[in-house]
């Protein structure tokens, strides 16, 4: 029984280390809207929607979530859309470019589900 004890105890601790290391920089708070009512698409399933986790430092983001195959949007003044890429799979991190400073919309677009939040760069 004491091995058993010290094994999750053990297994508890890698864990909660492997969570810590994941995640950088400063969090961006994320919230949930559709993108157009009016274009056919999949039917949201009966769970809750999984908001993806991401955090910014400098000009590097970092996914603590996988965001595979979404479209990453950065939308600046008058919302026009200043940088858009598609987030490859397995990618952890994404570095903006360098010549964008001041206040934008970020957008993780999955299907017709956007994600969004306001980053400083």
């Amino acid at each position: 029984m004491r091995k058993v004890i010290v094994f999750f105890s053990l297994l508890l601790m890698a864990t909660m280390s492997i969570a810590s290391v994941q995640k950088s920089g400063e969090e961006i708070p994320l919230q949930v809207g559709i993108l157009d009512p009016t274009i056919p698409h999949e039917p949201i399933g009966r769970g809750p929607v999984v908001v993806p986790s991401i955090s910014l430092e400098d000009y590097t983001l970092f996914f603590n979530t996988p965001c595979d195959g979404c479209t990453l949007r950065l939308l600046g003044a008058n919302d026009n859309v200043v940088y858009s890429t598609v987030i490859a799979t397995g990618t952890t991190s994404l570095v903006l470019p360098s010549t964008l400073s001041g206040e934008y919309e970020i957008q993780i677009i999955q299907g017709n589900i956007c994600f969004y939040g306001t980053i400083y760069l």
